[in-house]
C-alpha cells in the first residue's frame, strides 16, 4: 500500500513539474525578404530579419544554416531573454554564379517550442553590363 501511494505521489508530482517548465517561443517581424533586382555587377546583397522572445525562458539558436554556401547566416548568439529581440543577418553572393531568380532558405534550429523554422531570401541577379 505504501508503495502505491508513493508511486501516485511521485507520478504528480512530475506531471505538475511537466506543466510548470516554461519554453522560449521566437517571433519574426517576416520570413522572408525579396532583394529584387540587382546586378551582377555588385553581387552581394543582405537583409536583416528581426525577432522577438515571446516566451518566458530564454531563447537561444543552436544552429542556422543555408542551403547553399552562396548564402550566409549571421545570428545572436547569447540567449535572448523573454520580451528581448534578436536579429538574424543573411548575406547572398551571387559571384560566379548564373544571372536569373533564386530563392534560398536558412533553417533554425532553437530551443523554442518549435524547434525548426525556415527563412527565405529570393530575388533576381541581372548580367553584368558590357562595355
Amino acid at each position: 500500500m505504501k508503495k502505491i501511494l508513493f508511486f501516485i505521489a511521485m507520478l504528480s508530482l512530475g506531471i505538475s513539474y511537466a506543466s510548470a517548465q516554461k519554453n522560449a517561443e521566437i517571433k519574426f517581424d517576416k520570413t522572408s525578404h525579396n532583394f529584387g533586382t540587382f546586378s551582377e555587377n555588385s553581387p552581394v546583397v543582405s537583409c536583416v530579419f528581426n525577432f522577438t522572445n515571446t516566451g518566458d525562458a530564454p531563447l537561444v539558436i543552436h544552429q542556422a544554416i543555408a542551403s547553399c554556401g552562396c548564402t550566409v547566416p549571421n545570428y545572436t548568439k547569447e540567449p535572448v531573454l523573454p520580451g528581448q529581440k534578436g536579429t538574424i543577418k543573411v548575406t547572398y553572393n551571387g559571384a560566379g554564379k548564373y544571372p536569373g531568380h533564386f530563392k534560398k532558405s536558412i533553417t533554425l534550429r532553437t530551443n523554442a517550442k518549435t524547434e525548426l523554422m525556415r527563412l527565405y531570401i529570393e530575388g533576381d541577379m541581372t548580367a553584368k553590363d558590357t562595355k
